[in-house]
């Protein structure tokens, strides 16, 4: 499956784009990120996943388009990218799976009712999972028409995009290969390394 996308033309990966954002959208959708496009990477992907989760997040101002992230060797992955201006996540969890051994890296914040707070989040992810509640949507705007997310979070003109003044998730399960904010309060932060039995994910 990997080899059909790592020399892909530009307009296939946003024909692959387009068709990938619409079904993201059915399942729910976003939080914080890397944007491709009208937003520069400031660095190159590791290529490799994280999970996160929260009991729920709370936005306000939320876009999300098509887009791609790239590995210092070139190799392209196709994303979700969503964007939040103002954020509260509650249990936050953040965990990374060492490839080949039994080690995780995990680390919690925002709980006891005190939560995580954000601005400027942007995530290149590729899977969410939750209960999710939009307030004024629009879906299928043209992204390069986007306005309501953090500034300059829009994709490709003609590309599907969409926007919401706020968005809640409940029981986030989010599949990401970066995030980027522009302030990240990390309430009641702790952090640890888990190996062997002890080593899981954040789900």
């Amino acid at each position: 499956m990997q080899d059909r996308f790592d020399n892909p033309g530009r307009t296939r990966w946003r024909r692959f784009a387009a068709m990938l954002v619409p079904a993201t959208a059915v399942a729910g959708a976003i939080v914080f990120g890397m944007a491709n496009g009208a937003i520069a990477a400031s660095f190159a992907v590791s290529g490799q996943t994280f999970k996160v989760s929260a009991s729920e997040l709370r936005g306000d101002g939320f876009v999300q388009y098509g887009g791609i992230a790239e590995e210092s060797d070139g190799r392209k992955h196709p994303v979700a990218v969503s964007g939040i201006r103002n954020a509260k996540l509650y249990d936050l969890c953040q965990s990374v799976k060492v490839p080949g051994a039994p080690v995780v890296l995990t680390i919690n914040a925002g709980g006891g009712g005190e939560p995580a707070t954000a601005s400027g989040l942007m995530i290149d992810m590729d899977s969410l999972q939750g209960d999710a509640t939009f307030k004024d949507i629009n879906i299928g705007q043209d992204a390069s028409t986007l306005t309501g997310g953090p500034a300059g979070a829009r994709g490709d003109v003609k590309a599907f995009g969409q926007q919401a003044d706020t968005v809640v998730i409940r029981d986030l399960r989010q599949v990401a290969r970066s995030t980027h904010a522009g302030t990240f309060n990390l309430t009641g932060l702790t952090m640890q390394v888990n190996v062997g039995a002890d080593a899981e994910e954040c789900f």
